[in-house]
């Protein structure tokens, strides 16, 4: 997502920016997202901004970049937030905002339409578009032609894209929302060294909000981190502060190098087969997302899908979910998994899945359906015929568990991208399959809600659920994977 301003021309200039006792509240909310925030930036420095999940920190991004309210939804301010002493929404086109996913942020087919969409929008002349695009571009490194396909990129290369397209109509103020959090390794360094470079060339104040601290601590100048209720609790030199408040930073959810969250004992054991796949290609229409896999899924048992952006990880996970059919051989359910159904999972109605296999799409706010956090979670239950006790009985400990217990009546699109996440997890959760497909179920947790839903996930395999997990996250792999099928880069034609 963007926000865009002024006109053509000039170099860009950074922007200070200062918050004296600001704070928001979401409508419906008891508590605020953010209160009593003073900070103050300065034109050109480099922040990242820290803090445990639901501290405010993309409300925070949200606001600067004008946008806070937008698309009909409601809220309240509180003191005073502004950019070159006025109002994000009247300075409009002086801040850019990119988000965590890539394929969200991309609009148009091919790059170079792409980078200029902006300009286009503000009338900005068409020679100085020109002179715009292959700039742009070239201050992200992508070295593509103008013509090349949006849809052909890696997530590293649409995230850098994205970077192009706001960097096309010269913000003065670059926010970034968890850029890398759905990046493979290789994409989230290319993302890190484009946002450096753009940071040395232009001048740019750069505000990042990232949960993994040492992928930026070379780029930033300056940690703040946030607290919920509390507004900010430390900023200096990142050094000065990881240092300094190591220890308490980390116990308050920040992912401090050198003090990793705790990893569940690994005390579960495999049984029998669940579910199979046999030279197995997956795909959407003629194309091949990835072919050749073969795997089995069992009993207490947790399959890690690994592989580049682009590999087919999440095509593969729909697949085994039963949401998608195999473009060629199959997957199989075995008896004890089908309970009486056919052995073929994407034949099964929806509310025969409920049980046997639940999915976690990679993107929570797209799967929402209900206006309340503890009436999302009661959709599955429902559709099982659970009312009354018996279903309090099993949503309260998922909304106490999940840390949703003080959000069980919060708009589910207001949450923070980590509350999503969960909420999406235990929406999964309350309808209780034996077989659990997490597309990657850690993104946007911070350390402390991290160590929590691994040792749910962990408490489940030794009761038996069987999991399949697509994800990036090394720390997931090492606490839970008994197993690991990592997918290629190639994909092919049918």
């Amino acid at each position: 997502m963007t926000t865009v301003g002024s006109g053509s021309g000039g170099g860009v200039r950074g922007v200070a920016v200062r918050a004296r006792g600001w704070g928001w509240r979401h409508a419906g909310r008891g508590a605020p997202a953010l209160t009593g925030l003073d900070l103050a930036i300065e034109p050109g420095e480099r922040v990242l901004l820290l803090g445990p999940s639901g501290a405010g920190k993309s409300t925070l991004l949200a606001a600067l970049a004008g946008v806070l309210g937008a698309d009909g939804e409601e809220g309240d301010a509180a003191g005073e937030l502004t950019i070159d002493g006025i109002s994000p929404a009247a300075a409009r086109g002086r801040a850019g905002l990119v988000l965590q996913d890539p394929d969200a942020q991309t609009v148009l087919a091919r790059v170079g339409d792409e980078v200029a969409f902006g300009c286009e929008n503000l009338g900005v002349p068409v020679d100085e578009i020109r002179r715009r695009v292959p700039e742009a571009l070239r201050m992200v490194g992508l070295d593509l032609p103008l013509h090349a396909s949006t849809a052909a990129l890696s997530g590293g290369q649409r995230q850098r894209l994205a970077l192009a397209a706001v960097l096309a109509m010269r913000p003065g103020l670059l926010l970034l929302d968890e850029p890398t959090a759905s990046l493979d390794p290789e994409g989230v360094i290319e993302v890190r060294d484009a946002v450096a470079r753009i940071a040395a060339e232009t001048g740019a104040t750069v505000v990042v909000v990232e949960h993994r601290v040492a992928t930026w601590l070379d780029v930033v100048d300056r940690v703040v981190v946030l607290e919920a209720g509390a507004g900010v609790v430390a900023d200096g030199a990142p050094d000065a502060v990881l240092t300094a408040r190591g220890a308490e930073l980390a116990a308050a959810g920040v992912w401090v190098p050198g003090r990793p969250p705790a990893h569940p004992v690994r005390d579960w054991a495999a049984g029998e087969t669940l579910l199979s796949a046999r030279d197995l290609s997956v795909g959407r229409g003629a194309a091949i997302a990835a072919g050749g896999v073969r795997t089995t899924v069992s009993v207490g048992s947790a399959l890690a899908v690994t592989g580049p952006n682009g590999s087919g990880k999440t095509t593969l996970a729909l697949t085994l979910g039963g949401l998608l059919p195999p473009v060629a051989g199959a997957v199989e359910a075995a008896p004890a998994l089908a309970a009486g159904l056919g052995p073929g999972p994407v034949r099964w109605r929806s509310r025969e899945l409920l049980t046997r296999i639940g999915t976690v799409f990679q993107e929570p706010a797209h799967t929402f359906v209900a206006p309340t956090v503890r009436a999302e979670l009661e959709v599955g239950p429902r559709a099982l015929g659970l009312r009354g006790a018996e279903l309090a009985a099993r949503i309260d400990p998922l909304l106490e568990r999940l840390r949703l217990g003080a959000l069980a009546d919060a708009q589910p699109h207001t949450l923070s991208g980590g509350e999503q996440r969960r909420l999406s997890v235990g929406a999964v959760l309350a309808g209780r399959p034996r077989v659990l497909v997490l597309d990657e179920p850690t993104f946007g947790q911070d350390a402390v809600t991290w160590a929590e839903l691994v040792a749910l996930l962990a408490e489940l395999l030794r009761a038996g659920t069987a999991i399949v997990t697509t994800t990036h996250d090394a720390e997931l792999v090492a606490a839970l994977a008994d197993a690991r099928l990592e997918l290629g880069r190639a994909a092919v034609t049918a």
